[in-house]
């Protein structure tokens, strides 16, 4: 399974190709022969997988029962805008301008990796969407790993 680290301050050219930067395209060894797919996050971002992430979670929305209505309004919102991403010989790929309109994304962007996928980012919502961290960031952890056994000093 791929585990993604780091976050990436990068700038998209006139356009809209990223220049995926080394640290993290060492982190995804197969991307030339695999790709990446983009797609709309759920904030206002998008979210770069890797080909093998994103097949996986096609395979799960396939076992949704497509006759219930709720399953087929998940299904077109998240795989609205779905588009397969290669990089070319400079190492960069194309977003779609459509998605970064999306997104509201300019030329100043934050890739975050996020366990195993990227989410992209406009740098000024990025550092807006910090900013409202909860301030009990301990309680908040407390609520989200209730389940979970000794914490991240326990793993």
């Amino acid at each position: 399974m791929t585990h993604l680290l780091g976050e990436f301050d990068c700038k998209l050219d006139a356009k809209g190709r990223l220049s995926v930067p080394s640290a993290l395209k060492k982190q995804l060894p197969d991307v030339e022969r695999e790709g990446l797919v983009v797609n709309r996050g759920f904030e206002k971002n998008l979210v770069i997988y890797p080909k093998s992430v994103w097949d996986k979670i096609v395979e799960k929305l396939s076992d949704l029962n497509v006759y219930d209505e709720e399953n087929r309004k998940f299904i077109r919102a998240f795989t609205r805008g779905a588009t397969e991403l290669s990089l070319d010989a400079a190492g960069r790929v194309l977003l779609p301008k459509s998605l970064t309109e999306y997104a509201g994304i300019g030329a100043d962007i934050m890739l975050a990796c996020q366990l195993d996928r990227i989410e992209v980012w406009d740098k000024q919502s990025y550092e807006d969407t910090l900013d409202s961290t909860p301030a009990n960031f301990a309680a908040l952890a407390q609520k989200v790993m209730v389940d979970k056994k000794g914490g991240v000093d326990g793993i």
